[in-house]
């Protein structure tokens, strides 16, 4: 099988947690289990999630980045340095091996999975923007999925913004009325037009009539929908070992997935003809009439709800034994990209609250309820989720979607890796709390990482990193501590951002990832933000996010009021910094963003 075959190559750690499991062996037939499917940018992880919201077990696997030196498909025969790239099957295999790993470590421990009743359902989450193109009826992909962080697209969106100049619009902007987006290289379908500009087989098929019929575009949620729901070809390899997609899955995306795009209306929430005629109609693909679509609307998966019990059935995955299927027969309940089943399994529910997840870079999310908001203030409109059809309810439509306000910046976490792997001034970031507390203050230095650039609110590309302020009485752990800080700071600007364009107050922020193991760091973002700051008990909130709205698609939970007592917060850090010390600390930080732009002029 697709699986057996490759399981060797990928090394899968299983963790159970045997209290909870004894306390599911007791009773069996009594206990619900929920999976979560979580693919990252890194690494793929399967969580199984009890009734009570606890974690049973969890199972991760990373695959493989691939980093282009050259390319036959670079033009200019120049430097594919930003390329990134991840093989599909790289990414379906991490998969299909979290799940099946769970189940033959979980089974070794007394529980038996393969053909009782006690998984309800199996909800997705994804990395965002990563886009894969395929052919459903050869079973051929075009191309390796373009990875959301892949820079060669800049130049892909640079031609969209002039090839759809307005007089009075700034160019980032054309399309921001109807998706909520600025035209960015992060966005999937500046890859869709990089895809159709360059993969001579997918132009090829999108000329002729017949085929254009069968070329499938998707982001990871929709390509392992498309995986787990299809069924293995007779013929599952070419004879050049070229591997073939299933046969026959479902092509869907939900509503916080498909915002992402470029291609979607937030208003209507779907697909619209005219954003997709915006972002193609140069393209060299087409061989047709002037100005055709090049990318037919069959070739975009169907948007879904986030939570619904509609979504799909898993067709199995199989087992090492090969005689053994795992997860046959069960619901797809929920699909739903990485920050926003982060703001959902942060139980962020209510408009004004708010996440922020401390990865690489940090994301803040905020719930802005039923009306998209328009930034004017750099941050992303998007979509949270949208709850569909549950299983045993009355209720047909679905409700309304929930909309979201993003700011994202790009050096958080990576900052403190900056001074361990390239200054040498720490060894781990263990380090960084016991170091930045050995100081009573920053003594008005600052560290602004805006290594490149800066991303909201400001977006200035001509911004690079500076420490300013330095006198010769500042040490190692001065530099150690404005680093922690900086990261606290820039969490404020898109917080203040996020006031700004909502007129919310924001009664606390939750907060995930790891820099919160940091106490320092968390004390003093409450400090910097005057607002509490608290830390949920597990920390998997994209996972359980997925689980969470899996489990309401299916009636394991039966509301989100049930689902909000799920959520238990661990730590709340409250302010404790004097308003004077607050303002002064802020004066600075932004005296020292001042300092770092303009530093690129057009000659370098």
């Amino acid at each position: 099988g697709n699986m057996a075959t490759s399981s060797d190559k990928y090394e899968c750690k299983v963790r159970i947690d045997d209290f909870i499991l004894s306390s599911i062996l007791a009773d069996p037939e009594a206990s619900s289990l929920i999976g979560s499917i979580d693919n990252g940018t890194s690494s793929s992880r399967f969580l199984l999630i009890t009734s009570a919201g606890k974690i049973l077990s969890t199972a991760q696997v990373e695959y493989e980045q691939c980093f282009p030196v050259s390319s036959p498909y670079n033009k200019e025969g120049s430097s594919c340095a930003g390329w990134h790239e991840h093989n599909p099957f790289a990414i379906w295999d991490s998969v299909a091996i979290c799940m099946v790993k769970t189940v033959e470590e979980l089974s070794k421990h007394g529980l038996d999975l393969s053909n009782s009743s006690i998984v309800k359902a199996v909800g997705i989450t994804n990395q965002r923007e990563t886009t894969v193109a395929w052919n459903d009826r050869t079973g051929r992909v075009y191309y390796n999925a373009i990875v959301w962080d892949d820079t060669r697209t800049a130049a892909t969106a640079d031609t969209i913004m002039k090839e759809n100049k307005q007089s009075d619009v700034d160019p980032q902007d054309v399309l921001r009325s109807k998706t909520g987006l600025p035209v960015a290289s992060y966005f999937a379908a500046t890859k869709v037009r990089w895809l159709i500009d360059n993969i001579p087989e997918l132009q090829r098929d999108l000329n002729s009539a017949e085929e254009r019929e069968h070329v499938r575009f998707g982001t990871m949620d929709t390509w392992i929908l498309y995986m787990l729901t299809g069924y293995k070809r007779s013929v599952v390899e070419m004879d050049n070992n070229e591997r073939l997609a299933h046969i026959g899955g479902e092509f869907k995306t939900d509503v916080s997935n498909a915002s992402r795009w470029l291609f979607m209306n937030l208003e209507t929430m779907s697909w619209d003809e005219s954003l997709v005629q915006a972002v193609c109609k140069g393209s060299s693909c087409w061989s047709g009439n002037e100005g055709g679509v090049t990318v037919p609307l069959s070739a975009l998966p169907m948007i879904v709800p986030s939570a619904d019990c509609t979504i799909g059935t898993i067709h199995g995955v199989t087992c090492s034994d090969e005689g053994t299927i795992a997860f046959k027969n069960i619901i797809v309940g929920s699909i739903l990209g990485d920050q926003q089943a982060a703001l959902f399994g942060n139980n962020c529910v209510l408009p004004g609250m708010a996440k922020c997840t401390y990865g690489t870079g940090l994301f803040l999310l905020m719930n802005s309820g039923v009306k998209p908001m328009t930034s004017t203030q750099g941050l992303l409109t998007t979509v949270a989720y949208q709850i569909g059809k549950r299983l045993g309810s009355e209720e047909s439509d679905p409700s309304p979607p929930i909309y979201a306000l993003e700011g994202s910046v790009a050096f958080s976490g990576s900052t403190i890796n900056w001074l361990r792997d390239r200054v040498d001034l720490i060894n781990s970031a263990a380090e960084t709390e016991k170091l930045a507390l050995s100081v009573a203050s920053n003594e008005n230095m600052y560290l602004v990482p805006a290594f490149s650039g800066l991303f909201a609110p400001h977006w200035r590309p001509d911004a690079r990193g500076c420490m300013v302020g330095l006198t010769a009485s500042h040490s190692k752990a001065h530099i150690v501590r404005a680093a922690l800080e900086s990261s606290t700071y820039q969490a404020r600007e898109v917080f203040e951002a996020m006031t700004h364009d909502s007129n919310i107050d924001l009664k606390e922020l939750r907060v995930d990832g790891g820099a919160t193991a940091n106490k320092f760091m968390m004390q003093y973002q409450a400090d910097i933000l005057d607002t509490p700051v608290v830390r949920p008990e597990y920390l998997e909130t994209t996972g359980m996010g997925a689980g969470f709205a899996a489990g309401l698609a299916v009636g394991v939970w039966g509301s989100l009021e049930e689902l909000s007592k799920m959520w238990k917060s661990d730590v709340t850090w409250h302010p404790t910094m004097a308003k004077e010390e607050r303002a002064k600390c802020w004066r600075g930080w932004n005296k020292a963003v001042e300092r770092s732009l303009g530093w690129i002029d057009d000659d370098n």
